[in-house]
């Protein structure tokens, strides 16, 4: 595919120097984009980067993942209205060998002439000492040049420390080191990277002889409210499973707004122009066939076909009125746990279960389902409570160890909307 015209179509084309196009129209190139391990993941506004290389690699072109491991200790100013908190080196370390294999899943670094190649650019100044740096890297740019970005421009009332201002000097030279090193020709990024990007080009341009670097950036992605995307009344949405659960990430595409959904599935998808139009034709009528179609596709490449199944099978217990006690007998341990993630939970004393335990007392004394004990007794009158998709009509009902789901776990409901999920421990 042509690179430029795929981000056209896609409305993922914010900015480029000129002659980026001739560029790519003469052949196959190498660009980067970089990522700061400042947060334990990677999240799904890293996930437009992650989706710009994928783009370019599929375009032919040869795509590196640069960690900061240097410029993640510094903190970029671009986009902060204040100065960044240091993170340690420890815990740098560890979100970037996190976030690296992230990204290792979302592109090829296994095979083919162009699959990506991951580096870290605190390897290009290990062993540079602060007079090197001065002399060789400070030394090309001007202050007035520096200062005339808007990373710089926007943070002089408020303040920015000489450790952000020089966040630029560093990004520009890992794209020289690049270029020198790894045949680079091309940084992208999202705009509010067009700054620091162009530095590198300027950088490229006078220490380089006839060297010609380019840029291309994205727009940042807003939803039709006006908000930051990647972000949900909870907080930020990750692609890390444990700080966001699968069935969160899933639940975030499908209850995204209808006016956002063109904007998301051209950004998101890897189907072609054709395929999009095509579908968002026979769709045109029900939205939330082409949220469904988005959320799996999407689900299942930054997570596993396993954990979108395992969604299936949260929704299915927690929306679907006609879920029996198999769909529940079905579900592995880390499948009830989701399920836990999204109900009210309790952890109980598994000791109470291997003598029975009635089922009165379980709700209203160990657990707190309910308030009283006749509260209990009016809900098994009423017909309201099951276990584990099976209803009670005996007060006299008692829980065993039979009852639990993969040795640990009982599902009770009282009444269509409260779901619980107690855990025995």
């Amino acid at each position: 595919m042509n690179f430029i015209e795929e981000l056209k179509w896609r409305d993922m084309l914010f900015d480029m120097t000129p002659g980026a196009d001739e560029k790519l129209a003469a052949g196959p190139s190498v660009g980067y984009i970089g990522f700061d391990p400042t947060a334990p993941s990677m999240t799904i506004g890293n996930f437009v980067q992650l989706q710009l290389l994928k783009l370019w690699q599929r375009s032919g072109n040869t795509p590196i993942v640069l960690m900061g491991g240097a410029t993640g200790r510094i903190g970029d100013p671009s986009g902060k209205d204040a100065e960044r908190q240091l993170k340690s080196y420890e815990e740098l370390d560890y979100n970037l060998a996190h976030q690296a294999k992230q990204a290792e899943k979302l592109l090829n670094f296994e095979d083919g002439p162009n699959k990506a190649i991951k580096l870290n650019n605190y390897d290009f100044y290990k062993d540079m000492n602060v007079l090197s740096f001065l002399r060789d890297v400070g030394k090309t740019l001007t202050v007035s040049y520096m200062m005339s970005k808007d990373s710089v421009k926007n943070r002089l009332e408020s303040g920015l420390s000489f450790t952000e201002f020089s966040y630029q000097l560093l990004q520009a030279y890992d794209f020289q080191y690049l270029y020198q090193n790894h045949g680079v020709r091309f940084q992208m990024g999202g705009s509010d990277q067009w700054g620091n990007i162009t530095s590198g080009t300027e950088f490229i341009r006078r220490n380089l002889t006839d060297a010609k670097a380019y840029a291309v950036t994205t727009p940042l992605l807003t939803k039709s409210d006006g908000k930051k995307f990647g972000k949900s009344e909870a907080g930020n949405i990750w692609l890390d499973p444990n700080l966001t659960s699968p069935y969160k990430f899933y639940q975030f595409w499908i209850n995204a707004d209808d006016a956002d959904l063109p904007k998301f599935t051209r950004y998101f998808t890897l189907k072609s122009k054709e395929e999009v139009l095509t579908l968002e034709k026979e769709h045109a009528e029900d939205p939330r066939i082409l949220k469904k179609i988005l959320a799996e596709e999407i689900t299942r490449r930054v997570h596993t076909d396993e954990a979108y199944e395992s969604v299936m099978q949260v929704s299915e217990i927690l929306f679907n009125k006609k879920a029996t006690k198999e769909s529940l007998l079905a579900m592995d341990s880390a499948t009830l746990a989701s399920v836990g993630q999204e109900i009210q939970s309790f952890e109980v004393n598994k000791e109470l279960i291997q003598n029975n335990v009635n089922l009165i007392d379980l709700m209203a004394e160990h657990s707190n389902l309910v308030s009283s004990k006749s509260e209990a007794r009016r809900a098994i009158k009423n017909n309201s409570v099951s276990i584990n998709k099976e209803k009670v009509t005996d007060e006299n009902f008692d829980v065993n160890p039979d009852h639990l789901l993969q040795g640990e776990y009982v599902m009770i409901e009282n009444g269509k909307k409260n779901k619980f999920l107690l855990k025995f421990i």
